[in-house]
Order: structure tokens, then C-alpha cells, then sequence
């Protein structure tokens, strides 16, 4: 089954993902740029993160200072 773009006249009753309110066009899809920062804000503390194990420290990657030049 292929998907089919959304055309902009279906999208009028679009609402903003964190308030609600309709979304305004130069924002979209949020209703304002306070909405589009406090979305931003989320992403960046770890609010819409997934609930998993923990990794174990010999698990995570390492990064050394020199250059791989």
C-alpha cells in the first residue's frame, strides 16, 4: 500500500501536538514559536526519551582526542 500526500486543504483542521490549537502556517506544524521552543525544549531534556536497560559502561562508544587524519 503506497501513501498518498496529504494535500494543504485536508490539513486546515490541523492542530498544534502540544496545545491544541490550530497550527499556524510559518510555525507548522505548531501554533507558535513558544510551542516550537518548548518542543525543542523537550528533546533537548530528555522528554520524549524511550524507556529501555541501561548500557553498561564497555558498551558505550569511545572518543579520543586525536584525529583519525
Amino acid at each position: 500500500m503506497s501513501r498518498v500526500p496529504i494535500p494543504s486543504e485536508a490539513r486546515r483542521g490541523a492542530r498544534c501536538p502540544l496545545c491544541g490549537k490550530p497550527e499556524d502556517a510559518v510555525h507548522k506544524p505548531f501554533c507558535s514559536q513558544g510551542c516550537k521552543d518548548r518542543d525543542l525544549l523537550n528533546w533537548l531534556g530528555d522528554a520524549y526519551r524511550v524507556p529501555g536497560p541501561a548500557a553498561d559502561d564497555d558498551e558505550l562508544p569511545t572518543f579520543s582526542d586525536e584525529g583519525d587524519d
